[in-house]
């Protein structure tokens, strides 16, 4: 597997903003502190980044105009990395020669932070990935009204205007089926909210109990608000170099495998509904290694509500169908000291949402060994998956 694109890039750098709620910080300000700190990490000048990728949230002109680049490639929005698929773009810029080092840059401002605020649907040139499942691909066959927004008529229709309401049917068919309860989704949010009071640039670091998350109020059967991520103002920067770099920069990261999927069978369309594209994600990861996830010695997964990260861990094979609910009520299991520990930094639901961008800046600390108090022992190689519903990307990451 060594003709795969990603085994030519590795991380070379990575920088984060200020972080907090309502700051009144614009967000160029916000992409332009996580981005000199990327590029500098990375060992780089500005005038050394010839490619940026984004999901299209600070203007790709201004962001260059503010650092002083001149990029030859440009790449962003979502296509079948979902949320990472800038990354991934990124990661086949420099395999093709397009460019050697690409900046990749991710910023939200509490309420808001557009994917595509003009209405564009870019499409990512060669990810290097196979195509959604069509009939003419790999994949399963889905119905005709796939993608990104099957089934949104009938969800409308429905008085189900958000994410929240659309995932907590897909909580519910898992609890039916498998008898997750409410308790193990809150096990999962407590650890994260322990994880996060280690993490200094964390919006919420006070501890919560068991007793607080089931009492919280409800947003859409069975959320209540604890379930929920948490809109902060931030920014997240990485830079994705040629592989050769490597001896040049500190700390790099390699990419050992990626996988990505948008759309089929959209929210709720699936044959295997409540599976997401999670699983087409992971699926595809797992065929571009020969690691397994047993080798695997941390997870920092999506967690837009708490069902998502146990979506995740089940999608990548840490534990059975049906399993994740068990799997995260074992504090032996999850917690930092745990044998296979979880959204180490506090995850979405206490550090703040940074839609998947976050997971990565910490995966690449822990992988680095600089996460300090929330250091783990094992830290060789990272699963990284982000996204729910249609909307999926997964990265195997490993220590340079």
């Amino acid at each position: 597997m060594t003709g795969l694109p990603e085994r030519r890039a590795i991380i070379s750098g990575i920088g984060i903003s200020r972080i907090g709620r309502r700051t009144g910080i614009p967000g160029l300000d916000l992409t332009v502190e996580a981005s000199r700190q990327a590029i500098a990490d990375a060992g780089l000048r500005p005038e050394d980044i010839d490619g940026v990728a984004t999901l299209g949230d600070t203007p790709v002109k201004a962001a260059c105009d503010a650092l002083g680049l001149a990029p030859n490639y440009l790449g962003g929005g979502i296509d079948t990395g979902g949320l990472l698929s800038p990354v991934m773009s990124a990661v086949a810029a420099v395999d093709t020669g397009r460019a050697r080092h690409v900046l990749v840059y991710r910023t939200v401002q509490m309420i808001g932070g557009a994917v595509l605020p003009d209405g564009a649907a870019p499409h990512l040139e060669g990810a290097g990935l196979s195509p959604t499942p069509d009939g003419n691909g790999s994949g399963p066959v889905y119905p005709a009204r796939d993608g990104l927004a099957g089934g949104m008529d009938e969800l409308m229709g429905a008085h189900a205007y958000s994410a929240a309401n659309w995932l907590a049917m897909h909580c519910r068919r898992h609890m039916h089926l498998y008898g997750t309860t409410k308790e193990q989704l809150g096990a999962l949010a407590v650890n994260s909210r322990r994880n996060a009071g280690l993490n200094p640039a964390a919006v919420f670091q006070t501890p919560i109990t068991l007793d607080d998350y089931l009492s919280a109020r409800l947003i859409s059967e069975p959320f209540g608000l604890l379930d929920c991520d948490v809109p902060i103002d931030g920014s997240i920067a990485l830079v994705v170099s040629v592989a050769d770099h490597a001896t040049a920069c500190e700390h790099p990261v390699r990419v050992e495998a990626m996988g990505g999927s948008t759309g089929p069978g959209g929210w709720y369309l699936r044959p295997d509904y409540p599976r997401m594209a999670s699983y087409d994600a992971a699926a595809e990861l797992w065929s571009r290694t020969d690691l397994r996830p047993a080798d695997v010695d941390f997870a920092e997964v999506y967690d837009g509500f708490t069902f998502l990260a146990l979506a995740w861990l089940e999608a990548f094979g840490f534990c059975g169908e049906g399993e994740a609910g068990p799997f995260v009520a074992d504090p032996g299991r999850i917690a930092l000291e745990g044998s296979f520990p979880i959204n180490t930094y506090g995850g979405q639901l206490s550090a703040g949402r940074m839609h998947g961008y976050w997971i990565v800046h910490e995966a690449c600390l822990q992988l680095r060994g600089q996460a300090g108090e929330r250091q783990l022992d094992r830290h060789q190689v990272a699963a990284v998956g982000a996204g729910g519903g249609p909307i999926a990307g997964a990265l195997l990451l490993r220590a340079g």
